[in-house]
């Protein structure tokens, strides 16, 4: 496996390159057609580079662990606000995720409803083309990249179009109390009705998830709210009175508690260790309860409002076909190397995007060696 240690040495590597990389951030995250290539890891470009608290702004390496990123940010009481998820519980690895990993899966977790993805917060990357050129966002003007919005490019590209070494975010305060609102014993369809009136309404929620075995067992249905400590408390209030019609609820505000909910939601911890493939569904909400009856899941966790589902169901099976006719699209995030080969990890593409997804391969990749294959 060559490591890098400075952004000079990953580019002389991929200039040197005479076939294809498999490239690799913390080794958390093995979703996508398996790669043959020589391993190439980023670990080693480590290190916050710049953090200044008062403008909001961080910069690092890309090979710098999360929870470092995350200690560094709540010692000055901010953080991500993205909530990226570890997946490797899910997943069943070890290794340390790192930042530029997050950004090349896009990784983002509960609070993408309200504050956005991890390629909304992203301001700026640094990373090694497909020729072993070091471009930066803004930085280099030539040709065949002008044009492009670099940071939403790199964002959820798998590392197919260029190796990470810098990446640059807008981080947010910390807030200063949390409240969960669970209703209990709700079927599917109520439940999405439920979360949608509450995202509907003014309270802000920053949270509205649903299981029918939750973190606390039976159903669950999950709604956070999270500001300074008078605001919290009354929206919580006005926000229980709201949901009144759909059953009796409690609020959880002890933020130990609340953050254990949330983990449990943002990891899909209640499929960690059980059998079968775990597919991520992106939907409309109200079609999800349709979705999940036809899928015959073993296991089914609701995030996003309801727009996001998260699907155990029995090994090797593609559940594509059940799909059809509904907007959306489905990844397949858990399974063996042999499915991963056989049934494609992302959604297929309408061959106008996949013209232009291999136009932009062809651009920052010409010979094809970053990942190839990884996604379809």
């Amino acid at each position: 496996m060559m490591r890098p240690e400075t952004e000079a040495e990953l580019a002389d590597m991929v200039k040197a390159a005479a076939g294809p990389l498999r490239i690799v951030g913390g080794g958390t995250r093995p979703i996508g057609a398996p790669v043959a290539g020589a391993g190439l890891s980023v670990a080693g470009l480590s290190g916050v580079e710049l953090y200044e608290p008062g403008a909001l702004t961080l910069v690092a390496r890309a090979g710098t662990p999360l929870a470092e990123i995350e200690a560094v940010l709540a010692a000055e009481g901010q953080r991500l606000a993205f909530e990226p998820m570890d997946h490797r519980r899910l997943l069943g690895t070890e290794g340390v995720p790192t930042i530029g990993g997050v950004v090349a899966g896009n990784v983002s977790g509960p609070r993408r409803i309200q504050a956005g993805a991890c390629r909304d917060a992203l301001i700026g990357v640094r990373f090694v083309d497909g020729r072993g050129d070091v471009i930066k966002n803004g930085g280099r003007v030539m040709k065949n990249v002008t044009g492009y919005d670099l940071v939403k490019l790199m964002a959820g590209s798998w590392g197919t179009l260029g190796v990470l070494s810098q990446v640059g975010f807008k981080v947010l305060p910390r807030p200063a109390a949390v409240a969960v609102i669970v209703l209990h014993g709700l079927d599917d369809e109520t439940a999405v009705r439920a979360l949608s009136a509450a995202l509907a309404s003014p309270y802000e929620v920053s949270g509205a998830a649903h299981a029918s075995d939750g973190p606390g067992g039976g159903a669950q249905t999950l709604i956070r709210i999270e500001g300074f400590v008078e605001s919290v408390a009354y929206r919580a209030g006005r926000l229980q009175a709201l949901l009144a019609g759909f059953g009796q609820s409690t609020v959880e505000g002890d933020p130990e508690r609340a953050a254990a909910l949330w983990r449990w939601v943002r990891d899909v911890e209640g499929f960690a260790g059980q059998p079968g493939d775990v597919w991520r569904i992106s939907l409309k909400p109200s079609d999800g309860p349709r979705v999940v009856a036809a899928l015959e899941a073993e296991g089914v966790v609701y995030d996003w409002g309801g727009g996001l589902i998260w699907a155990r169901v029995a090994a090797g099976r593609d559940i594509r076909p059940a799909l059809a006719g509904i907007a959306g699209h489905a990844t397949l995030i858990r399974a063996s190397a042999e499915t991963r080969t056989k049934v494609a990890v992302f959604a297929p593409e309408p061959a106008p995007l996949a013209a232009i997804a291999r136009g932009l391969r062809a651009q920052f990749d010409p010979r094809g060696i970053l990942n190839p294959g990884l996604m379809g």
